[in-house]
């Protein structure tokens, strides 16, 4: 079976977007949700080159900065190398506050309260050009193309079934499987 990481590797767009990423010396960072989810998808479904992304989610974890400048610092800095892309930089350190959870303790803590497990895995470019797959929910459902809630998703159904919907993804992935 074929890896994130060979996926992601294999794409030059995805490769560049990565080395962006890491000049920016993160604390804890990834580049995750659709950015690894699309691709793999995609691949898995033989669409080539893969889909542009909506958003470029960059995530990193920094509890001695929450300020959202900074944040659109980081933006800012991303568009200075790669222009017009749709860079989507958050600390994960202050994501909780919004869904009213308790603090996050890194950014794989973060992901599990996302929606859906496969949107859960990202991908960091370490500095000898390896990459580094974060996926504290796994990754089975993703490769196995099977989208089920997490347990945070359980709690918020509706959202979790809209979200299907509005992002078209039976339409545009027809092999995947959708779960309860």
């Amino acid at each position: 079976m074929t890896s994130i990481a060979a996926i992601i590797t294999q794409d030059p767009v995805a490769m560049i977007q990565l080395r962006a990423v890491r000049t920016l010396a993160l604390p804890d960072w990834c580049i995750a949700a659709g950015f690894v989810r699309n691709r793999v998808w995609d691949h898995l479904h033989g669409i080539v080159p893969a889909s542009e992304p909506v958003d470029i989610d960059v995530l990193y974890f920094d509890a001695g900065d929450l300020s959202k400048e900074r944040e659109i610092a980081h933006e800012g800095r991303l568009d200075g190398l790669l222009p017009g892309l749709p860079w989507q930089v958050r600390n994960q350190a202050r994501m909780h506050v919004w869904k009213d959870l308790p603090p996050h303790r890194d950014t794989a803590d973060a992901m599990i309260y996302w929606l859906e497990t496969v949107t859960a895995v990202g991908v960091r470019l370490e500095d000898d050009d390896s990459l580094t797959v974060v996926a504290p929910l796994g990754t089975d459902d993703l490769l196995g193309l099977r989208c089920r809630p997490t347990a945070f998703g359980r709690t918020r159904r509706l959202e979790y079934e809209a979200r299907i919907d509005a992002k078209r993804w039976r339409e545009m992935w027809p092999k995947v499987r959708f779960l309860e």
